[in-house]
């Protein structure tokens, strides 16, 4: 906390860029210029949260943990802490996951303001949305912690083209999941993705009215991938943290 809010200002500029620019963009000029249609913002404004929530959260694991195994393994420094190794893995996934909804909850406000009054758009499942925030920063932090033990640092190009940029496109962020039945094989495919969930939640707590998937449906894939990747993220965190 103490280090989030001496860099608050850097850390909003490198986690809010990219979804502002798509506000603008996609929600704001194409809109005002007829090319989209009446309704697309009520998709649009829940994924764009989502984007925001999911990489900000596993940005700011994955790119500190490439530094802390890199040549000086800073990790080391970490390790000092007398707590167990795996209490340190844990601390590192909920400092990611604080960032995450302190993004979200600089971007949802913002994005609110650029597009204008949004037909479905409801502050009324205020509860709904904060747990689905907290598991999706939860599951995109866990996600994080094993993408950054698992790359090494030489290999950080390799991370955005072939992991990041794949997520975003294929998460459903831009476009609802029940969308995605023209093309049955890469509906369910696209389940490997937990920003999937994520975009979808959002619908389902902001915009109810818009197509989501079943909220039971979306609650199992946050617990189940943030399990899976926490267990393994952590499980690779100690091999690598004592070699």
């Amino acid at each position: 906390m103490r280090v989030a809010r001496r860099e608050l200002p850097f850390f909003l500029i490198r986690t809010t860029m990219q979804p502002l620019l798509f506000i603008i963009v996609f929600g704001f000029l194409l809109p005002k210029m007829g090319f989209m249609r009446d309704g697309y913002q009520a998709a649009l404004l829940p994924g764009i949260l989502a984007v925001s929530l999911t990489f900000s959260s596993t940005q700011s694991i994955t790119l500190p943990m490439v530094q802390d195994f890199g040549w000086t393994r800073e990790i080391e420094d970490r390790l000092l802490a007398p707590i167990p190794v795996e209490l340190v893995a844990i601390e590192k996934i909920i400092g990611a996951m604080i960032q995450g909804l302190i993004a979200a909850l600089f971007v949802l406000p913002l994005a609110r303001l650029v597009m204008g009054p949004i037909a479905g758009f409801t502050f009324g499942n205020v509860g709904l949305l904060f747990l689905l925030s907290v598991l999706g920063s939860a599951t995109a932090s866990a996600g994080g912690l094993l993408i950054g033990v698992v790359i090494n640092p030489q290999q950080i190009g390799f991370m955005f083209s072939l992991i990041i940029t794949p997520l975003l496109f294929f998460g459903c962020a831009y476009y609802p999941w029940s969308g995605l039945a023209v093309i049955p094989w890469l509906q369910y495919l696209v389940l490997l993705n937990p920003l999937v969930y994520i975009s979808e939640g959002m619908r389902a707590a902001l915009t109810p009215g818009m197509p989501h998937m079943p909220l039971p449906g979306i609650l199992a894939g946050l617990i189940g991938l943030g399990a899976l990747f926490t267990y393994f993220g952590v499980k690779r965190f100690v091999k690598r943290a004592i070699a």
